[in-house]
């Protein structure tokens, strides 16, 4: 596959990030940037298992819990909060109401159990700030200090929180997160208007900017907006998912270009 034959290039990280093909470089933060994906999964289970045992035990079923692995790839990773709500419960074939931003954590709604999410995510941060990857941090130097620019796409609305909380805010010049796109009504991923509206906000096209992602849905995003790379870090050995969604090449991480180190 060409996609796999392009893995080859990563010998020479320097012919991958080209300033003669590419002006800017947009990083997901979650998982490329910071280790809050650990984070988000294990706030994901919390809600859904906690809402999953009570359904469960109302319906007289057996209580399947959240796969933090399996589920959470496939419905809640870097899609957002709402939507990957929506997306398990349809999986599993419960409806709830919508509820809405209001929705007290915890209400058996779309909004209660999102914004349950929100509230575990939240208390973590606060008592254990997440770390950083540290090959992916100089990467992005690197990147700055050759004149590529840079900025971070998340879905989460507490990208600027984690930002700063891990200290990379001033690495980036344009941040593009879930905030960003509710107050300009911009489709999450996997649609590209976020990574589209990063680009623009950098001055350049989706051709001459590459993406670099961990998620089925990013990289979907990054393939559908007809960017110039689309990188895929596969952190949970999932590597074809990756290739499938439309990466270009796909790394297990970003030290492996060898740039920055």
């Amino acid at each position: 596959m060409k996609a796999h034959a392009l893995k080859t290039e990563l010998l020479n990280g320097e012919s991958v990030f080209s300033k003669n093909t590419y002006d800017a470089v947009l990083f997901d933060l979650d998982g490329i940037i910071t280790t809050t994906e650990k984070i988000h999964s294990a706030c994901w289970k919390k809600t859904f298992d906690e809402f999953l045992r009570a359904w469960a035990s109302k319906k007289g079923e057996d209580f399947v819990p959240f796969n933090e692995t399996d589920d959470y790839l496939e419905y809640v990773d870097g899609k957002p909060r709402y939507e990957g709500v929506r997306g398990f419960l349809l999986a599993r074939a419960i409806e709830l109401p919508e509820g809405n931003t209001n929705s007290p954590p915890g209400e058996q709604s779309v909004f209660g159990l999102g914004n349950r999410k929100n509230q575990l995510f939240t208390e973590t941060l606060e008592k254990d700030p997440p770390g950083i990857y540290q090959t992916s941090v100089a990467l992005a130097r690197y990147l700055k200090e050759a004149g590529f620019r840079l900025a971070v796409v998340s879905s989460s609305r507490n990208c600027r929180a984690v930002m700063k909380a891990t200290g990379v805010e001033n690495l980036f010049e344009v941040t593009v997160d879930g905030v960003t796109a509710a107050e300009k009504g911009l489709r999450g991923k996997p649609q590209p208007d976020t990574f589209i509206e990063a680009a623009s906000a950098l001055g350049t096209k989706p051709a001459r900017s590459i993406v670099i992602e961990d998620a089925a849905a990013g990289v979907t995003a990054g393939a559908s907006g007809a960017f110039g790379l689309v990188i895929g870090v596969a952190r949970k050995q999932n590597e074809e998912e990756l290739f499938s969604n439309g990466a270009d090449m796909v790394v297990s991480d970003l030290g492996e270009f060898g740039l920055g180190a």
